[in-house]
């Protein structure tokens, strides 16, 4: 499976971003997908999961209530709109995937997807 992120872009405070996660080399609709992101100087967090496996999603509390993670297995794509942003959200932001079954919290932890895209930067300026 590859995975190619786009969507991310300088935006102020307050703005919105939707990030695209494009997925080629097999259909993904049996994986678990995560959203995850880094900052310079800090550890790779977990953002939003979709569990495929139990039809539900969970965020991070640090951005729960402003983004929104979904995907269409039609198009093989996966999306995080990003709204309300703050600049405490900047950071390299990673689609991951995984053919495990993951329920939480083994979900929110990167040792356990073993795809990942290259990542795309998200700027948000104060």
């Amino acid at each position: 499976v590859q995975l190619v992120e786009s969507g991310g872009g300088l935006v102020q405070a307050g703005g919105s971003l939707r990030l695209s996660c494009a997925a080629s080399g097999r259909t993904f609709s049996g994986y678990t997908m995560g959203w995850f992101r880094q900052a310079p100087g800090k550890e790779r967090e977990f953002v939003c999961g979709d569990r495929w496996n139990t039809g539900t999603t969970n965020c991070a509390d640090s951005v729960k209530g402003r983004f929104t993670i979904s995907r269409d297995n039609a198009l093989n794509t996966m999306y995080l709109q990003m709204n309300s942003l703050k600049p405490e959200d900047t950071a390299v932001y990673y689609c991951a995937a995984t053919s495990r079954l993951l329920y939480l919290p083994d979900n929110v932890a990167p040792r356990n997807y073993n795809y990942w895209g290259q990542g795309t930067q998200v700027t948000v300026s104060s």
